[in-house]
């Protein structure tokens, strides 16, 4: 095909493919109307200089009387397009294309139905120029505009055509050459026609154009004024054209045009005000006192002030069944166990399982969320839109599903050790032995009640200082066994309330790691992906 494909320079490239991991990143985060033209500009590039760099695609584009045709047909010095007021109903650009090379897979990608080729004869110093006469942007007919807006954004390098009467226009200004600023070097402004005006009209017709220009944003813009009717300025267009065509390079400067004011774009959709210069900035985390304040309130949310008030009745209840008076512990046995009364298993704790916790309420809930958005807040205060917003979306993502999850958490929590305290047994055998003794003193009391009853002669009682030992035995049982359940129980409340805070910490660790995975890990990802942003983005500026 006489084509020589060339590789984009490395620059461009990794320009490129930072600007396609901006679009991944971008992509659900920030609008469509501004990813959509990032991801279309990845797409076109790769397919552009997939198609040779080296040819240089150049259009002509303008209103209708502008002379478009006229000029098309003078460059290419052979009648092609059809001139006069009334346009081809084609929406369609027609093509003309010097040299060897007749570029048919890139015409085919541009769209150009209607192709003529000029030999290497008639080539000369505009080898390589792929020329395309495009419709008129103002026409009646919606297909052409599409076809201009769509050509427009395809081509390397973009003349556009204006004539005396509508250089001003401003669909023109407004629409085509003010979003082009930062586009100069491939960009070109033909004042047509001007074999209409005398030599005075002629140059403030000039200065007003270059004015314009100005105000668009593209100083450094040529200004060139042709006639087709008589030659004038032709010309000089052509050698224009002929040094863009010989320098091969006019695709990747419009390519990195393009990066630029797409890099831009993503700068002011991101809030950045301007491209970062640095590769990074350093993430913050959650404070110790954010996070604290996280778990309490998520700890609040799971019901923890409930399961560590159970755990410390639960002591005290075994506790008293254990170390009290022997004769009336039965009675705790009718007492609902506080744990198992939420379904909870203090030793052998269960994941799966769920607990008869209460649900957290609006209150607790709001709460969380308060937390959370503080937490998130502490994290983002240094980020720019809409960063924050992403960042507190990302920490609330599980927020449906943090009820259940900290219900299994508080399930799957050991609360005690399962291990009873030996004292207790200790306490027990002496209470049982108490027990004994004051049911001796009893049966021994009533023994001789009967002996007394019936007048029979009473049995020798021994005595302790004129204490009989049967009223020893009973008063010094009832009355060491209810020390001892006393002593015990005061004992056994310090116990649970240490239990209790072991309870709350094994709780609070567990909640932490539900905090962590729940809310804090996907936080800080999006935080990550801030930076990669960022990153990516500081990598798509011109070296």
């Amino acid at each position: 095909m006489g084509r020589t494909a060339r590789r984009a320079p490395s620059g461009l490239s990794s320009r490129l493919a930072a600007l396609a991991e901006v679009v991944l990143i971008a992509d659900g985060r920030l609008s469509e109307s501004t990813v959509t033209p990032a991801r279309m500009l990845v797409e076109r590039a790769g397919a552009r200089l997939a198609l040779g760099p080296h040819l240089t695609v150049v259009a002509l584009a303008g209103g209708t009387g502008s002379g478009k045709s006229s000029l098309f047909n003078a460059l290419a010095e052979v009648d092609l397009a059809t001139t006069g007021v009334r346009r081809p109903t084609t929406s369609a650009a027609q093509a003309c294309v010097w040299g060897s090379d007749p570029a048919d897979e890139l015409l085919e990608w541009v769209g150009a139905t209607q192709r003529h080729r000029l030999g290497d004869g008639s080539a000369g110093e505009l080898d390589g120029l792929v020329l395309l006469d495009l419709p008129d942007h103002d026409s009646t007919a919606v297909a052409h505009q599409l076809e201009v807006n769509r050509l427009v954004e395809l081509v390397d390098v973009l003349v556009w055509v204006l004539d005396p009467q509508k250089y001003a226009d401003a669909a023109v200004h407004d629409t085509y050459l003010r979003p082009l600023a930062g586009h100069s070097a491939v960009l070109v402004v033909v004042l047509n026609q001007i074999d209409l005006l005398d030599v005075a009209a002629r140059e403030s017709c000039l200065a007003d154009v270059g004015r314009l220009v100005a105000q668009d944003g593209l100083r450094d813009v040529p200004v060139i004024a042709t006639s087709t009717r008589t030659g004038a300025g032709v010309a000089d267009l052509r050698q224009l054209l002929a040094v863009r065509v010989a320098a091969k390079h006019a695709a990747v400067l419009r390519l990195e045009a393009d990066v630029d004011r797409t890099a831009i774009a993503f700068a002011a959709a991101g809030d950045q005000g301007a491209i970062p210069k640095s590769d990074s900035t350093p993430a913050r985390s959650v404070s110790k006192q954010g996070k604290q304040d996280l778990v309490r309130a998520l700890a609040s949310a799971a019901g923890a002030d409930v399961v560590v008030d159970a755990v410390v009745r639960d002591h005290r209840r075994q506790a008293a069944g254990m170390t009290g008076w022997p004769f009336t512990t039965w009675l705790r046995k009718l007492r609902p166990d506080p744990l198992r009364r939420l379904h909870l298993s203090p030793s052998q704790p269960v994941e799966s399982s769920r607990s008869s916790l209460p649900a957290a309420s609006p209150v607790q809930l709001a709460r969380v969320t308060n937390a959370t958005n503080a937490a998130s807040d502490s994290v983002t205060s240094q980020l720019p839109q809409p960063w924050p917003r992403l960042v507190r979306r990302a920490a609330g993502s599980r927020e449906a599903d943090l009820p259940d999850v900290l219900d299994r958490a508080v399930a799957g929590t050991q609360l005690t050790s399962g291990r009873r305290p030996a004292w207790w047994s200790v306490v027990r055998l002496l209470q049982r032995a108490l027990g004994a003794a004051a049911l001796i003193g009893v049966l021994w009391l009533a023994l001789l009640f009967v002996f007394s009853y019936f007048r029979l002669p009473e049995p020798p009682t021994p005595k302790v200082r004129e204490i009989p030992w049967p009223t020893l035995l009973l008063l010094g049982g009832v009355l060491l066994g209810w020390l001892v359940a006393v002593i015990s129980r005061y004992v056994a409340r310090a116990a649970a309330a240490r239990r209790g805070r072991r309870a709350r910490r094994a709780l609070d660790e567990r909640i932490a790691a539900i905090a962590d995975e729940a809310i804090l890990a996907p936080m800080m990802a999006e935080v990550e992906v801030y930076q990669a942003f960022r990153a990516a983005l500081s990598r798509t500026v011109r070296s």
